[in-house]
């Protein structure tokens, strides 16, 4: 292998530093003062009280109610959280929402406007909740302050725990029956088993079937399927401890984009003579299966998921389909197969009941789960799921279990988005499909082409995702569509080749380029890192973020790993510390760099998740500085640096501006900004990790792993490269691959 290539420079970690612990500043003064908000929610306290004990016994385990908290758009900071009110009242926090207010007043000069909100939700005996209505009566000096940054108090209505296609006529039809999807606020803790036992019992008082064998555990939810007459589902909401209720989603159909047509007028492919580059890298694929003594079998391992029924061949057409992308990409006619990167085990786990039977959505679930338990696989790809465009306010049990499994960035996932592009999009019907909105994860959406002049492909799923998790698809790769589709083998005629085009092939694909690095390099670039590898290196192409996430990603691993002339590329991997903030040095040379100088920033972390708060979904939060000139102060008192926007839209958002503009509590930042290279002096990053549980503050919290990919281009800087390696000399390395990988000498 030719010595000059400038390989990506990895060990960025040895580069940061701890610094002193950040002291807080008081926030503003709350809107309202605290008679006012007495005069404000007594009443609402009162009317709170007489709707939850209308509610009927059964419908209320242990004659426990929930109630709905809207704190006031001023009042979302999690040092806000009213947990002094909670303790006071004898009530516990189980959920939360995004929610849009007008608030009565604010503290800002100008009249106020419909701004985002949070809306707590909140349980406790009824009881609770009648001392609530009395305390705020009498104007209690018990109550803490925490009331005056609360907006309202009240009821959950039956109309937002239902969601999907309930029309009115429908549900006072009490014949025919439906599948419900249910999502109870009771975790797999034993002290809340009382829940789902209360509520299977209140079910089966109204006629209705809760399936418990099926239930699933995600955070602070049970996900389950309930079998019910459509005359009691709008009884079956009043159940207190019901968050949500909607029919039952099918899987997705791989039958309409994905068609797969065998192509006779082109040249075969023939297959790669070798194994793959490192054997013993795993990647595991969940799909429609693999035929036995598939021509594959070289290169992938077919297993039958917990409980799959019988096969079906479009299903097994589509999984071999899948397989080939994993191992080879799109194919070229005429050119034989690039050699695999890693050895696939193939995960069977739909079926022929994929259609017909509406349990499959968490059947195949379970599989997919059993499988992630037992075997820990760093990477691994999903081209299916439910057939179920993304909500703000809901997350998803698909969602929910996968991202707990990948909490602590071991793995790398690659999800398919959908081929729902071109469904309605004013009825956001066309957005990301469950479960590509995870924040561990990687979305992945198709351009419809490789080449120069891409655009997304127009059935590939369309963002924004939720947030936290606002950019979704996080990505695309080539995906094809009609006029230059995806080639993958012919499952009966290979080598020769077939056309298709759908979601389904770009994510493997996608998956396939971070699998390349890691054949080549081995496991000195993390599966987190080979995320931020991959959304630092894509291409935004001038689309806006919803169309295309972060960019299309390149078609080889070249461009994620060579620095070109003017360029270097520099990987950071470690662990972080709740309330601590480290300082990462941006590597220059020592002599000022002249004209332009480009820095982007990758940041990539993996967290654990609250599924039941999806407005506080992730629990960690990266608040992040930059700091240009070393030598640079605002005044003789600063102690710092002189800071400088990157990732905030301005030095002084707040709370509320973070959590609207997706910044604070993302799991992935990516920016790129140009500056004169005589305003860089040392530049740095100072990063705060901030850990908090259901949007308050966290009482404990775990150590996440992170992953920044930092490139400097300096144009007029030819040997950039060279300068800040020998600068950086034992303490920056080039990441030179441990297997031989085919690059152009002197890009």
């Amino acid at each position: 292998m030719p010595e000059n290539i400038r390989f990506l420079l990895g060990y960025g970690e040895r580069l940061t530093g701890a610094l002193p612990s950040p002291t807080g500043s008081p926030g503003p003064e709350p809107p309202y003062t605290k008679d006012e908000a007495f005069l404000r929610l007594t009443p609402m306290a009162a009317s709170t009280a007489t709707s939850l004990n209308s509610l009927s016994r059964d419908a209320c385990p242990r004659d426990e109610a929930v109630a709905v908290i809207t704190m006031h758009p001023q009042g979302i900071a999690k040092s806000y959280y009213p947990s002094r009110l909670l303790t006071e009242l004898s009530l516990r926090h189980v959920g939360s929402r995004p929610a849009e207010v007008r608030p009565e007043k604010w503290t800002r000069q100008e009249e106020p406007v419909r701004s985002r909100s949070t809306e707590i939700l909140v349980a406790g005996k009824r009881a609770a909740f009648d001392r609530w209505a009395t305390l705020f009566r009498d104007r209690s000096p018990d109550v803490p302050d925490d009331i005056r940054r609360i907006e309202t108090v009240r009821a959950p209505s039956v109309h937002e725990r239902l969601r999907g296609s309930f029309p009115d006529d429908v549900l006072e039809n009490a014949g025919d029956e439906i599948l419900l999807e249910v999502a109870l606020h009771a975790s797999a803790d034993p002290t809340a088993a009382y829940i789902v036992s209360g509520f299977e019992a209140y079910a089966r008082s109204l006629g209705a079937v809760p399936d418990l064998d099926r239930r699933l555990y995600a955070g602070g939810l049970c996900f389950l399927p309930v079998e019910a007459p459509l005359g009691v589902i709008r009884q079956l909401a009043h159940f207190s401890y019901l968050r949500v209720a909607r029919p039952m989603p099918g899987l997705r159909d791989v039958y309409q984009i994905e068609r797969v047509t065998p192509v006779s007028t082109v040249q075969p492919s023939p297959f790669p003579n070798n194994p793959p580059v490192n054997p013993d890298l795993r990647v595991a694929v969940f799909d429609g299966g693999l035929q036995q003594g598939t021509d594959l079998a070289r290169w992938a391992s077919s297993f039958d998921g917990q409980g799959v029924g019988s096969e079906v061949p479009a299903l097994l057409e589509h999984g071999y389909s899948v397989t080939s992308a994993v191992l080879f990409g799109t194919l070229h006619p005429g050119e034989a197969a690039p050699q695999p990167y890693a050895t696939v085990d193939h995960y069977r786990v739909l079926d022929d009941k994929c259609k017909s039977d509406p349990f499959e959505l968490f059947d195949v679930l379970r599989r997919v789960d059993e499988v992630l338990r037992q075997r820990q696989y760093n990477f691994f790809n999903l081209s299916m799921g439910p057939d179920l465009p993304i909500e703000d306010d809901e997350v998803h049990s698909w969602t929910a279990l996968l991202d707990s499994h990948l909490s602590d960035g071991h793995a790398l996932a690659a999800i398919a988005v959908g081929n729902n592009g071109l469904e309605n999009h004013a009825l956001g019907e066309a957005r990301v499909q469950v479960p590509s909105d995870c924040v561990n994860a990687l979305g992945v959406g198709a351009a419809d082409s490789a080449r120069a002049g891409w655009n997304r492909a127009r059935y590939s799923a369309i963002g924004p995702g939720r947030t936290p998790g606002r950019i979704k698809p996080d990505v695309l790769h080539f995906g094809g569509d009609q006029r230059e589709p995806f080639m993958v083998y012919d499952q009966n005629a290979a080598p020769a080749v077939a056309a298709t085009a759908g979601t389904s092939f770009a994510s493997p694909a996608a998956l396939r380029l971070a699998l390349g690095v890691r054949a080549h390099f081995g496991e000195r670039i993390s599966p987190l890192g080979l995320k931020a590898l991959l959304i630092h290196c894509a291409d935004p192409g001038g689309y806006d973020r919803a169309e295309v996430g972060w960019g299309r990603l390149p078609q080889d691993i070249e461009p994620l790993v060579v620095c070109p002339e003017g360029k270097v590329r520099i990987v950071y991997q470690g662990d972080l510390t709740p309330s601590t903030r480290i300082r990462a040095l941006i590597p220059l040379p020592d002599e000022q760099l002249r004209g332009n100088v480009a820095i982007a920033a990758t940041f990539c972390y993996a967290c654990q998740t609250d599924p039941e708060d999806p407005v506080s979904y992730t629990r960690s939060g990266l608040d992040i500085t930059f700091r240009p000139h070393s030598a640079k102060f605002k005044d003789s008192s600063a102690a710092d640096p002189a800071p400088k926007s990157f990732f905030r839209k301005t030095l002084r958002d707040n709370e509320r501006v973070l959590r609207e503009g997706a910044q604070k509590w993302e799991t992935t930042l990516n920016e790129q900004h140009s500056f004169r290279g005589s305003s860089l002096q040392s530049p740095m990053f100072d990063i705060h990790y901030t850990a908090r549980t259901s949007g308050g503050p966290a009482k404990e919290a775990d150590k996440i792993r992170y992953a920044l990919v930092v490139t400097v281009t300096s144009l007029r800087t030819a040997d950039l490269y060279d300068r800040v390696l020998t600068k950086y000399a034992g303490r920056l390395e080039a990441l030179r691959p441990i297997v031989e990988i085919p690059v152009q000498v002197g890009t």
